[in-house]
């Protein structure tokens, strides 16, 4: 036997070759993820800046009725839409400032847990290939060495010609295995770290957008009625 791959693909077993098939799928599933995530996270950041440079304008001027009343499009990202929820409660809030208040800050609050849960959606594919890919990996590894030994007893020696084709399939799956798992882990890490960045960002706008709702509603509760 000559240990290349093409050599150890052909002498591996139909459950070897069973995790392998697996492990490739994961592999394929996990790259998927990363890539749509990415392009994801691209986008809904730079629609978010571009929302931030125009409605940050806009509320500079302190009039959250003009802000409420502008539509900047669809593409606006996760802060426009947490934005956006806030100035649509602040519309039809009642007149009372610590009732309009509260119910800006909900808006705020169930709308910013939304985008977090959509930010994360299919980080639970890559946690669980990385955590699981491994594990697979070692199955096929304890398969590969029950092979190696049924051939040593059928040989009735314990040469290493005799095993090395079952320790060759038990090697190739473990380091398949690692193969697929070290790059998911990687990349939940990396992407989970710019959910939780991402998090803090909505929290300190939603804060910020809430003081210029309570400093509107101070000065200027006459001015703001339910229909505005």
């Amino acid at each position: 036997m000559q240990f290349t791959l093409a050599d150890i693909w052909a002498h591996t077993g139909l459950f070897a070759r069973f995790i392998i098939f697996t492990l490739a799928f994961m592999s394929i599933a996990s790259l998927v993820v990363m890539a749509e995530r990415i392009f994801v996270f691209r986008k809904t950041r730079s629609d978010s800046r571009t929302f931030a440079a125009k409605m940050g304008a806009i509320l500079a001027k302190g009039d959250l009725t003009a802000a409420a009343n502008t539509n900047l499009g669809k593409d606006v990202g996760h802060l426009g839409r947490v934005i956006n929820s806030g100035l649509t409660a602040y519309k039809i809030s009642p007149s009372n400032k610590d009732v309009a208040v509260e119910s800006v800050a909900r808006a705020l609050e169930r709308q910013a847990q939304r985008e977090v849960q959509s930010l994360k959606r299919g980080l639970g594919v890559l946690a669980t290939v990385g955590s699981t890919a491994p594990f697979v990996g070692l199955l096929g590894t304890t398969m590969g060495i029950v092979n190696a030994f049924q051939l040593m007893a059928e040989a009735g020696s314990g040469g290493l010609g005799t095993i090395s084709a079952g320790i060759a399939e038990a090697l190739i799956t473990t380091a398949f295995g690692l193969l697929v798992a070290i790059p998911a882990v990687m990349a939940y890490n990396f992407l989970q770290g710019w959910v939780d960045a991402r998090s803090v960002d909505i929290s300190e706008s939603s804060n910020e957008f809430l003081d210029v709702v309570a400093r509107q509603l101070t000065g200027g509760a006459a001015s703001h009625s339910p229909s505005a």
